[in-house]
């Protein structure tokens, strides 16, 4: 069930936190017993089949969690469970997410001709593996002494994150389930979490939807054997850079806003990683929580920088390396991670020679990291290297600079005739239908919200500055501002789009 679609923002979510505050009434339990089961509903109704694996999914992790925080309690170290569980974890991921690969990637390299099965990958799968993998690790660990076992089950299915993150800790979660007043209405809670979602569905809807149309005419175009112009080729990098952007944070702030009708605060997963003066603060900045996962659960476990400037740039390359390939089973997604990679090393080395240097140097650096990551999420959306390598030749301009015909009336109208017919030249492209004034506009749109507005949660939830606070505090005016958001949302939820992430 997508947050952008009909039947969850009018028959499903009502119902459920409707249900929920009413069955607290009876009891805090029944009240989480109906969040988990309501949970359950909202994942089967993609497919049904994959309800009982995540059921048993959750069901062994916390049998193998309870055996370890009980060994841990007698002063043993049950390395049996942790590798059962764990092991189990990654094996139900490696089996449907990454079989495929593994096998046409040995057809390829041994001239095999093996079958390939085909394998529906459950949504959300490697978001509630590492969220589980993080809680068996914390209880080895000892920082987990007890957790109730419906608290445990509302905290791995909880339907606002279950599907594309954020990836959730433990301890940011349960101990809220398990305080009576979350299950008591909260009217401020309720206002803020519909401001959140309502911004979130904008930047779903209105903005990312819209984005996708240009970035996958021409991504999708290259490996049928078009070669878009240089002018073209930079649009469609653009319009991906940005149509990811909005469309993972618009999805991360509709899961802040209806956690918040529940009064559970979900942890952010964005903070205008675009502002990022390097690709450093990128990664602080960009998908916190998987970025804070990887850091935790395996870069510091693989030694972090303890074990000198070597080490750690092993440590540094096999992380991304790795976090690239969660995002997907595809080798491309293992390039992009190195070159990430790569990049974090260049930083790191950068900054031990110059230091951190000043507010010039500082926009430059932002810039530069700007096009690092534009660059980077080419590799990202191509299926294939070539088609990789195709889309770079193009914007570097081997295929020439035409511009495409939907851009030649904008340039024309602001009078950029004089720079002459060669560059005016119309050059065929895949979204010659698509309107070039409405793409430059988007483009504008984006870079204001991007660089020079407050994100969501300084405007609705952490901002110190007089205006965040008044938006907050709700006056008349801004409850209409986004009441009239919402209805432009909803009038155009008019075809089913999915989130980029439902398929990492």
């Amino acid at each position: 069930m997508l947050f952008n679609s009909f039947p969850f923002l009018f028959v499903f979510l009502p119902l459920t936190v409707g249900g929920f505050f009413s069955i607290s009434r009876i009891s805090p339990r029944a009240g989480a017993t109906w969040l988990a089961l309501a949970s359950l509903v909202f994942y089967g109704y993609w497919d049904p089949r994959f309800v009982p694996l995540l059921v048993c999914s959750i069901g062994l992790n916390y049998i193998c969690g309870r055996a370890i925080m009980k060994a841990r309690a007698r002063g043993e170290k049950p390395r049996a469970w942790l590798l059962a569980g764990v092991g189990g974890n990654l094996l139900l991921l490696g089996f449907f997410k990454y079989s495929t690969l593994a096998i046409t990637s040995v057809n390829d390299l041994l001239d095999l001709s093996v079958s390939v099965p085909h394998i529906l990958l459950p949504l959300g799968i490697s978001f509630y593996s590492f969220t589980q993998i993080g809680f068996l690790v914390d209880a080895w660990d000892g920082l987990i002494a007890e957790t109730d076992s419906l608290h445990y089950a509302v905290f791995v299915s909880y339907f606002p994150h279950l599907i594309a993150g954020p990836v959730l800790h433990h301890k940011q979660v349960i101990p809220q389930f398990e305080k009576a007043r979350t299950y008591r209405l909260h009217w401020h809670n309720v206002s803020l979490g519909l401001a959140m979602l309502t911004l979130g569905l904008c930047k779903k809807v209105l903005i990312a939807d819209s984005l996708a149309e240009y970035a996958n005419a021409i991504f999708d175009s290259i490996p049928v054997g078009t070669q878009p112009r240089l002018v073209g080729a930079w649009c469609g990098a653009f319009a991906y850079t940005f149509q990811l952007y909005f469309d993972f944070s618009g999805y991360s702030d509709m899961a802040v806003g209806l956690s918040l009708l529940f009064n559970v605060r979900l942890p952010f997963n964005f903070n205008s990683p675009y502002k990022a003066a390097n690709i450093i603060d990128f990664w602080r900045r960009w998908h916190m929580t998987l970025s804070s996962f990887l850091r935790d659960y395996l870069y510091i476990r693989l030694g972090g920088n303890r074990l000198g400037e070597s080490r750690r740039m092993i440590n540094l390359m096999t992380t991304m390396l790795l976090g690239g390939l969660w995002h997907g089973a595809n080798w491309t997604f293992v390039a992009w991670g190195g070159v990430h990679g790569i990049g974090l090393i260049v930083n790191h080395w950068f900054l031990r020679r110059r230091g951190q240097g000043a507010r010039r140097a500082r926009a430059l650096g932002a810039a530069t990291t700007f096009l690092f990551v534009t660059l980077a999420w080419v590799i990202f959306r191509s299926t294939t290297f070539h088609g990789a390598f195709d889309m770079f030749q193009a914007m570097a301009g081997t295929n020439g600079i035409a511009v495409p015909d939907v851009l030649v009336p904008f340039f024309q109208d602001h009078g950029i005739n004089a720079l002459g017919g060669g560059f005016l030249e119309r050059g065929r492209v895949p979204y010659e239908h698509l309107g070039g004034n409405r793409l430059i506009s988007l483009m504008v749109l984006c870079a204001t919200l991007t660089w020079f507005c407050p994100n969501s949660q300084e405007l609705l939830l952490v901002g110190k500055a007089r205006a965040a606070a008044a938006i907050r505090n709700y006056p008349m005016r801004c409850a209409l501002g986004f009441v009239s958001l919402y209805c432009i949302v909803l009038s155009n939820l008019d075809r089913v789009s999915t989130f980029l992430y439902y398929q990492f």
